[in-house]
């Protein structure tokens, strides 16, 4: 293949990403998970840790283990949730509200220096084109397609409204 996929330039994208989000976070003895879980914990009323998992996106294994190094580093606290006795409330420590507020401002950074590089339009049709591979991937028909689908058509309906203003 000499063509590039489309899932190649998002995996190379992503891991190019991830890559500076952890070089970054190291210097503070986090990683990237640590800083998005920071970010996904309301910083005021706490969030179910079983909330966590599906918002991030992450295994439940991998979620544990990342909460259970961010409590050991003071950045997090597990209390019972008051409202449902079986569950568990994550809230961050006042040095996990500091922490969060530097993983904040370093993905406003990264989002400003990309704003800097290319255009308003560049960006809506990235987000878009994001959108509809999103909405390929939740229709699950994308290896078995015997017939365009509802969802199909409405999203290549969407796609082409929008780019024919």
């Amino acid at each position: 293949m000499k063509e590039k996929t489309i899932d190649y330039i998002l995996r190379a994208t992503w891991q190019a990403v991830s890559r500076m989000y952890n070089e970054e976070a190291s210097k503070y003895g986090a990683t990237m998970a640590t800083g998005f879980a920071l970010l996904s914990i309301d910083k005021d009323k706490g969030t179910p840790s079983t909330a966590l998992g599906p918002k991030m996106g992450m295994e439940a294994t991998s979620l544990t283990r990342t909460l259970k190094s961010m409590e050991e580093k003071g950045l997090i606290v597990r209390k019972p949730n008051p409202d449902d006795g079986r569950g568990v409330l994550i809230y961050l420590t006042d040095f996990g509200k500091e922490k969060r507020e530097l993983s904040r401002t370093n993905v406003l950074k990264f989002n400003e220096k990309v704003k800097q590089n290319i255009t308003e339009e560049q960006l809506r049709n990235f987000m878009e084109v994001a959108e509809v591979i999103n909405e390929l991937i939740l229709d699950k028909n994308i290896f078995n397609p015997t017939e365009r689908t509802e969802n199909e058509i409405a999203t290549s309906n969407r796609f082409l409204q929008k780019n024919n203003r």
